[in-house]
């Protein structure tokens, strides 16, 4: 039997299937066109987007005929009450209409828990969605750090402000680089420029939009995009290694889960891998996808 997951976030438009077994059968996803210049979409530009990208993403599973058994879908940004964003009802709309169609059982999640799952199932770790752990959900719509209990999942910290991606995507279109600007950002940043990060870091929350101005200082008085992108990249490593520090410190030494797009910045991940030895998501899947709906549908079904 097969499992299907549809996320439609902000940029990217996913639809998944993983099989009884837990092996990706089928992975498929549009990003979603960001204008030249651009930080970001309205959610009505969004909306439109993901419900002209779905035909063709759908497409790419291939056909499923009689053996879909479920169909997941991330319905809200967080669980959390109040968490609502327009983009996703682009992707309710479709899997609601597949279980209609089909037969084959409705689910909900948020995109949230999708991304915690895509980290945990893609690392072959699957186990320690029945236990307790520390997950750091970093992107351009998210920085959270995550107290997470067999999939109860409680904020417990993260951003007052700009989010990491944001700081990161601001700096970025700053430089010229096409939006979003992580893996640009990454392939100029000179890994042998000396820079002193900056970060401000109280307990388990902090904030990072003195961050993008200080970066537009360094572009001011003529500094390279190289160092600017490197102090940029130090900065958020840094913020990410305090919280880290100050979780632990509170709650003790849980296995920590790294998710979200940021967290495939090789140089984030290496020195957070190394000094916690924390879990990151396969690089494939930090970026939004479905995988993990996908995963969290056949958890669910399967009772596992």
């Amino acid at each position: 039997m097969l499992y299907l997951g549809i996320d439609t976030s902000n940029y990217t438009t996913s639809a998944s299937l993983v099989d009884e077994n837990g092996v990706i059968v089928a992975d498929s996803r549009l990003p979603v066109k960001v204008g030249k210049n651009e930080r970001g979409i309205r959610q009505s530009d969004a909306v439109f987007a993901h419900i002209k990208n779905m035909p063709e993403v759908m497409k790419g599973l291939g056909e499923l005929k009689d053996d879909l058994a479920a169909v997941g879908v991330s319905y809200a940004p967080r669980d959390a009450k109040g968490s609502y964003m327009p983009c996703f009802l682009s992707g309710v709309a479709c899997a609601a209409s597949v279980s209609q169609v089909s037969g084959a059982e409705y689910l909900e999640f948020s995109h949230q828990a999708g991304h915690i799952a895509a980290a945990v199932c893609t690392a072959g770790k699957e186990e320690l969605l029945n236990g307790r752990f520390l997950a750091f959900h970093v992107s351009g719509g998210t920085t959270d750090l995550l107290l997470v209990d067999s999939l109860n999942i409680e904020r417990v910290g993260g951003t007052l402000d700009l989010n990491a991606g944001q700081a990161i995507d601001r700096v970025g279109v700053m430089l010229g680089l096409d939006f979003p600007c992580g893996r640009e950002l990454e392939m100029i940043s000179d890994p042998m420029d000396t820079v002193r990060p900056m970060s401000s870091v109280k307990g388990t929350e902090c904030n990072l939009s003195g961050l993008e101005n200080r970066a537009a200082d360094m572009l001011k008085k003529g500094d390279p995009p190289s160092k600017i992108a490197a102090f940029t990249l130090a900065s958020v490593l840094d913020t990410l290694d305090k919280m880290c520090e100050n979780a632990i410190e509170k709650y003790g030494m849980l296995p920590t889960v790294f998710a979200g797009g940021v967290t495939a910045n090789t140089y984030i991940k290496q020195a957070l891998s190394k000094k916690y030895d924390a879990l990151f998501t396969h690089p494939d899947y930090s970026r939004d996808n479905a995988v993990g709906i996908a995963y969290l549908t056949r958890k669910k079904m399967l009772g596992i």
